[in-house]
C-alpha cells in the first residue's frame, strides 16, 4: 500500500506501545461513561431522556465516520489521519470534562467520536503493517487483548472515578494517554511520501452515513421509546432501510468508484470472517451487557465489586490470546476456532444456571471459560481475515471489520 506506514525494526515495539495505547483509550471510553451517567445527570440537571445524549452522540458519531477511516488513510497517510485522530480525541476529551452543560458535553462527546471513531481500525493495519505475515498471528493477538480490556475493565475504572473523585476525571483520564501516545506516533511511525490518492465517492458515503447513523439511533433509542410503538423509531427504521438499500445498488452498479472497494468483498476469507465476528460480537456484547446490570441492578453489588467479578473473563481473554498468537502459525486456525466456539457454548450453557440466590463463584468460572473462548476464536479469525489483503484495501477492511464490530456492540 503506497501510504502506508514503514519504520524500522527498532522501533516495532514503540509503536506497538504508542497505538495499544491510543486503542485501550477508545476501548475504555465505550463503556466508561455508562456507570457514570448518574452523576452526570444531577450534576448537570438533566432529565433521562436528555441525558442518553450521551452516549447516543458518541455512538452515532463513531459509526458515520468509521467507514471514511480507509478512505482518509489512502488520500493523507495513515501516520497523519492516525496523529489527528489521537489528538483530536484526547482535546476532546479534556473538553467533555470541563463541560459546563448538558448541551456542551453532547457536543464534545460528538467530537469524541468523531476522532475515535478510526482508532482501531488505524491500530490494527499498522501494527498489520510493521510486522511480517508470519509474525501476523502475535501482532492481532497484542491488538486483541488492548481492543478486549477497554470494554472489560471500563466500567470498573468509571465506577472507582466516579465514586472516588468526579465524574470529570472519566474524561481527564484520557489527556495523559492520549500525550504519550501522540508523541509515540508522532516520532516513531515513518510515512511514505506518496499517499494513494483515490476519488471520493460522495453519493456511497452519504447513503451509507444515513443508513448506519439511523440505524444506531433506532438501535440506541428503541428501548426509551418502546421501539415499533414510537413513530420516531418507524421513521429511521424507514430512513436505515432506504438508505442501505441506496447505497447497496450504488456499490453493485458503481464499479470502481464504489466507496466500498468491491475487492473486500470478493475476499472469501474476508468475507466469511467479517460475517463470523459480527456473530462472536453478538456474544461478547451481550454477555458483557447482561451480567454488570444483574449483579448491580437484581443482586446489589457496587460498581466497584461489579468489575472484580467480571475482570477474570478478561483475563481469560488475555491469556487465551498469548497462548494462541504463539500456536497460530503451527496449528491449523479452524482447529482453534472450533474449539473457542467450542468453550463458548459450554461457557453460555453454565450462564443457564445463574440466580440470584448465587455466590460469585459462578460468574467467575464462566467468565474465565467465556473468556478464554472468545480469545481462541479471535485472533485467528482476524488472522484469516485480513493477512491475505492487498495493502491498499487493508485499513478499509480493518475498518468494516470495527464498523460490523461496534454496530452489535451497540445493538
Amino acid at each position: 500500500m503506497r501510504g502506508e506506514a514503514r519504520s524500522p525494526l527498532g522501533h516495532r515495539g514503540a509503536i506497538t506501545v504508542s497505538i495499544m495505547l491510543a486503542t485501550i483509550m477508545q476501548g475504555v471510553d465505550n463503556t466508561i461513561a455508562n456507570v457514570a451517567l448518574p452523576h452526570i445527570q444531577g450534576s448537570l440537571s438533566a432529565a433521562q431522556d436528555q441525558i442518553a445524549w450521551v452516549l447516543t452522540s458518541y455512538i452515532v458519531a463513531a459509526a458515520i465516520t468509521m467507514p471514511l477511516t480507509g478512505w482518509l488513510a489512502g488520500r493523507f497517510g495513515i501516520k497523519y489521519v492516525f496523529l489527528i485522530s489521537v489528538v483530536g480525541f484526547t482535546v476532546a476529551s479534556a473538553l467533555c470534562g470541563s463541560a459546563t452543560s448538558l448541551a456542551e458535553l453532547v457536543i464534545f462527546r460528538l467530537l469524541q467520536g468523531v476522532f475515535g471513531a478510526g482508532l482501531v481500525p488505524l491500530s490494527q493495519s499498522v501494527l498489520l503493517q510493521i510486522n511480517p505475515p508470519e509474525r501476523h498471528g502475535q501482532a492481532i493477538a497484542v491488538w486483541g487483548i488492548g481492543v478486549m480490556l477497554g470494554p472489560i475493565f471500563g466500567p470498573m475504572l468509571g465506577g472507582w472515578l466516579t465514586e472516588d473523585y468526579n465524574w470529570r476525571w472519566i474524561f481527564y483520564i484520557n489527556v495523559p494517554v492520549g500525550l504519550i501516545a501522540s508523541i509515540g506516533i508522532l516520532v516513531f511511525i515513518r510515512e511514505a511520501r506518496h499517499p494513494h490518492r483515490e476519488a471520493f465517492d460522495f453519493f456511497g458515503f452519504a447513503t451509507l452515513s444515513i443508513a448506519i447513523g439511523s440505524l444506531q439511533m433506532m438501535l440506541d433509542r428503541g428501548e426509551l421509546k418502546d421501539w415499533f410503538g414510537s413513530t420516531e423509531i418507524w421513521v429511521e427504521a424507514a430512513i436505515a432501510a432506504l438508505a442501505g438499500y441506496l447505497f447497496t445498488v450504488h456499490t453493485a452498479t458503481a464499479g470502481e468508484r464504489s466507496f466500498l472497494n468491491r475487492d473486500l468483498l470478493k475476499n472469501p476469507n474476508f468475507a466469511v470472517g467479517t460475517v463470523l465476528m459480527f456473530l462472536v460480537g453478538g456474544i461478547l456484547s451481550g454477555t458483557l451487557a447482561l451480567v454488570p446490570t444483574m449483579l448491580q441492578s437484581l443482586m446489589a453489588y457496587p460498581v466497584f465489586t461489579t468489575g472484580l467479578v467480571t475482570a477474570p473473563r478478561g483475563v481469560g481473554t488475555m491469556a487465551a490470546m498469548f497462548i494462541v498468537g504463539r500456536l497460530v502459525n503451527r496449528i491449523d486456525n479452524r482447529l482453534i476456532i472450533l474449539s473457542g466456539l467450542l468453550m463458548t457454548v459450554v461457557s453460555l450453557w453454565q450462564m443457564t444456571g445463574f440466580s440470584l440466590q448465587m455466590g460469585v463463584a459462578p460468574v467467575i468460572t464462566s467468565g474465565l471459560l467465556q473468556g478464554f473462548g472468545l480469545g481462541c476464536t479471535f485472533v485467528p479469525m482476524n488472522t484469516l481475515a485480513l493477512s491475505n489483503l492487498p495493502r491498499h484495501i487493508l485499513t478499509q477492511g480493518t475498518a468494516l471489520r470495527s464498523l460490523m464490530r461496534n454496530l452489535v456492540v451497540h445493538t
